[in-house]
């Protein structure tokens, strides 16, 4: 097997969107991921997936909270300008929830500070400690194949 296949096997599976963000010194930094997941109900824990090449795993590092930021189908130019393919932060609007800067309008928002840290393979894994939630209404933006998509309710017969 070599990496491109391993690649196409994890595109797959369809996720979600999500803007992972921090804080340092005043100025919010953000990064598309959708290598998320919850992980304990009690204490609430979430996990998130950071290459070890990526400018977030030091802010992380170093400001000890994220945000998870689950996008909704209207925020694909969001998770666009945080991966790096566009660069127009006109449509970015942020709000201060517990000290964390946190993506308005997305699905939700969940405010995490670091519980702990595991290197794995080429990645640093990121557990939080959810302090805090915010939800909204509406459909999530998907990921499948390498491409933004969006769910379709079925209809039923």
């Amino acid at each position: 097997m070599d990496n491109r296949t391993f690649r196409n096997a994890m595109g797959k599976f369809a996720t979600g969107v999500t803007v992972i963000t921090t804080d340092i010194d005043g100025e919010v930094h953000g990064m598309t991921a959708n290598a998320f997941m919850s992980v304990s109900l009690n204490p609430p824990l979430i996990l998130i997936s950071i290459d070890e090449k990526a400018k977030m795993l030091s802010k992380i590092k170093k400001s000890g909270c994220f945000s998870v930021n689950i996008l909704s189908e209207e925020q694909q130019e969001v998770s666009m300008l945080f991966a790096g393919q566009s660069s127009d932060k006109e449509n970015v609007s942020f709000e201060k929830r517990n000290g964390n800067s946190v993506i308005k309008e997305s699905l939700a928002n969940i405010i995490c500070t670091v519980y702990g840290s595991q290197v794995a393979g080429d990645h640093t894994l990121f557990i939080g400690e959810v302090e805090d939630v915010i939800l909204r209404d509406g459909k999530p933006l998907a990921f499948y194949e390498g491409k933004y998509s969006r769910l379709t309710t079925p209809q039923l017969t």
